[in-house]
């Protein structure tokens, strides 16, 4: 199985968390249905030429979470998951997300008002408006 996982090995991120990240949002986005199996920690590892250690604990917190099981013998499958833990999940995924955009505008020195403008910006040109 292909997944859509793209690293970047300049991110100061570590690798884990980039895997991490994205599968999260593939799952929590309904790109990766309940009960998908997914490749083995063995199989993703070698697709993403990184190290055993890296997926398995990848598979580890997103088990941990609820997002993952495993069943003996058969593989790492996508869970099922409540309508509200999903709607949970998405909007941590953007606050997160919003909360490294900021952290970023914070280092360069913007304001409170020049994020909130640019912010507004780009709401705008992705929605319209």
């Amino acid at each position: 199985m292909w997944l859509p996982i793209q690293i970047n090995e300049q991110s100061a991120e570590p690798l884990y968390y980039q895997i991490e990240v994205q599968l999260r949002a593939l799952i929590v986005s309904g790109q990766l249905d309940e009960g998908t199996l997914l490749p083995s920690i063995r199989e993703l590892a070698q697709l993403l030429k990184c190290s055993i250690i890296t997926v398995r604990r990848v598979y580890q917190d997103l088990e941990n979470e609820g997002l993952l099981r495993t069943k003996q013998g058969t593989g790492t499958y996508v869970a099922r998951i409540e309508q509200n833990a999903m709607d949970r999940y998405r909007l941590d995924a953007v606050m997160e997300s919003l909360e490294a955009a900021v952290d970023a505008g914070k280092l360069v020195q913007c304001t409170k008002e020049e994020l909130t403008k640019l912010f507004q910006e780009v709401l705008n040109r992705k929605f319209g408006g």
